[in-house]
């Protein structure tokens, strides 16, 4: 549909008023005469439906008004380089929110604030740019999804080697993935899940882990990318993780911190009480495929995805990847900054 604007840096002016995102509005109790029936004031085609914008498809009325209004806002909004503000890219941020516009509104802002503010980890979404840690099968994404229709992460602390590849890297895969399957729409509404085995984790991994990173890494989980986190599953902590935990758990949200669970070394009946043993790997009691497979085929996905990636690295990010459009160069104007903390260095 549409596309993307050049903008210019932000400057503290006041917003005109702006119109209300879309909300479908019940008809009146005795209009309804049964299951499907429309009022006689509810003219064929017009926005009202029973069901959430979130289960409509996408090319329903209530949705484009959705996307049309966010569209608008970001426009006024948005500042400081490309946005790609195709249907599809701002489907992801309503989705992530279930379609509450305003919260959408600042996930977007957020999302492109943190990317500018990022460069060490944004700059550069190149698989070779982490290829060693990819082949030494640090990270993998189970084929099937679970119950609840996440997607199910694996990180396999073990494999990373710290005198090679620094924290920032490591958070870059994590990046590199949450780009690549958030543009998968299951994925977009029911999330993701991640399990982290935490086997050989020693202290040079600690010595990594600062403030500064965890609130990075806070940012991305709950205001700046559009993706669910569902729950964070550590296997394999040792005793001595529980002290780093308690630095880092300050700096997690609210919402973050019930979904984190600790299963420690004996953690496949706990494990299997969250996931079905049909989808985990041999290694975690499961009957799914084996954790060298999956990191392997997920690695494959990762290259075979280069140039996509080549494109949402910092500096191309709102030239899109022409599904639903391309991007456009936001107009001169306004903007609002919203804080989702700072990233650079």
């Amino acid at each position: 549909m549409t596309g993307c604007l050049l903008v210019q840096p932000a400057r503290s002016i006041p917003l005109q008023p702006l119109l209300h995102f879309p909300r479908p509005v019940p008809p009146p109790a005795e209009a309804s005469s049964g299951p499907g029936t429309r009022s006689a004031e509810e003219p064929a085609g017009s926005a009202y439906t029973a069901a959430p914008p979130m289960e409509l498809p996408d090319d329903s009325n209530l949705v484009k008004s959705f996307i049309a209004e966010l569209r608008r806002r970001a426009e006024v909004e948005l500042e400081g380089g490309q946005v790609d503000l195709s249907d599809g890219a701002l489907l992801k941020f309503l989705r992530a929110r279930d379609f509450d516009g305003e919260l959408a509104l600042q996930l977007l802002v957020n999302y492109h604030k943190w990317r500018r503010e990022c460069p060490e980890i944004t700059a550069n979404l190149c698989p070779s740019s982490v290829l060693g840690l990819l082949q030494n099968q640090y990270h993998g994404v189970l084929d099937s999804r679970d119950t609840t229709g996440s997607r199910v992460l694996v990180y396999r602390i073990g494999k990373w080697i710290p005198k090679d590849f620094t924290a920032y890297e490591v958070f870059r895969v994590s990046l590199i993935t949450s780009e690549l399957i958030v543009r998968e729409v299951e994925t977009q509404r029911f999330g993701i899940k991640a399990i982290f085995d935490l086997q050989d984790w020693c202290f040079a991994h600690a010595f990594q882990i600062n403030p500064s990173l965890v609130k990075k890494i806070s940012a991305v989980l709950t205001d700046s990318f559009p993706l669910k986190v569902r729950g964070i599953h550590l296997i394999n902590e040792p005793k001595f993780f529980r002290p780093v935990f308690s630095m880092i758990r300050p700096f997690l949200p609210d919402k973050i911190k019930p979904r984190i669970h600790m299963h420690g070394s004996s953690f496949v009946h706990s494990l299997c009480q969250h996931f079905s043993r049909e989808i985990l790997p041999p290694e975690y009691g499961g009957n799914g495929q084996g954790l060298d497979e999956v990191c392997q085929r997920w690695t494959q996905f990762i290259l075979s995805s280069q140039a996509l990636l080549q494109q949402l690295s910092l500096g191309a990010a709102g030239r899109g990847d022409g599904e639903q459009g391309g991007s456009r160069q936001v107009p001169r104007g306004a903007g609002k900054p919203r804080d989702s903390g700072s990233c650079s260095r």
